[in-house]
């Protein structure tokens, strides 16, 4: 089985990475495209150089790979995929022989999260409308942090029934710590899931937003209503 969980950022697709990551039977690869979105955009983000210059930066080589031999000889792959990193040019038919799932969040809470890291915040870099772009192309089985955070046994029980998955109570711990597998950008953006041993439990009211967060929240609130109506 290759799985590939496409997620925006800032919404619990590190701590699913390792929850799939801490099954025996799983291999995982931390967003492929990340170094073929920066080497071709030219986006200022923490790290750029070490993660075009650490990782893959050829986008077809990328796409060739994701349907390559799965790493580490093990019998299945979850991929965590960013639908912002998939811009005009990037290959995505690969992606139509992979179990797609798609994992949103609110995208108050969303905003709220990413604005701490980086200071400009943009609709594309949030992710909604593309995602809902690549639903849209591919389908996929749509889950919600908020129900993984409220119920992580449940939601991932269920989701794993949907895509005919054994469930393995592995995923539902961890080791605290960095993972090999991690991309380099993990030392800027991990810091809070590598003190993690597990899911955090239910969040609480949607955070307060500036004018400008506000006004993104608006545009991202129909992509990610229209997903959650089809989330299992």
């Amino acid at each position: 089985m290759r799985i590939a969980m496409w997620s925006g950022p800032r919404n619990l697709s590190t701590a699913m990475m390792y929850a799939f990551g801490n099954r025996a039977d799983f291999a995982i690869w931390d967003e492929p495209f990340y170094a073929p979105y920066l080497a071709k955009t030219g986006a200022d983000h923490p790290m750029a150089a070490e993660i075009i210059a650490a990782h893959e930066a050829d986008p077809a080589k990328v796409a060739a790979r994701c349907l390559d031999t799965i790493l580490a000889q093990k019998p299945h792959i979850y991929m965590k995929h960013m639908p912002h990193h998939m811009i005009e040019g990037m290959p995505t038919d690969w992606a139509r022989d992979c179990v797609n799932v798609h994992l949103i969040r609110h995208p108050a809470r969303v905003i709220a999260s990413y604005g701490a890291k980086r200071d400009d915040v943009t609709d594309d870099d949030i992710g909604f409308r593309q995602q809902a772009e690549l639903f849209d192309a591919f389908g996929g089985v749509v889950i919600d942090s908020a129900d993984v955070r409220q119920d992580p046994e449940k939601t991932l029980k269920k989701l794993c029934d949907v895509i005919d998955l054994p469930f393995d109570p592995a995923m539902l711990s961890w080791p605290a710590g960095p993972r090999a597998d991690d991309g380099v950008w993990a030392a800027h953006w991990y810091n809070a899931v590598h003190l993690s041993t597990g899911f955090a439990g239910a969040e609480g009211p949607l955070p307060e937003l500036s004018d400008r967060d506000h006004r993104l929240m608006e545009n991202a609130l129909p992509y990610y209503e229209k997903m959650a109506a089809h989330k299992i």
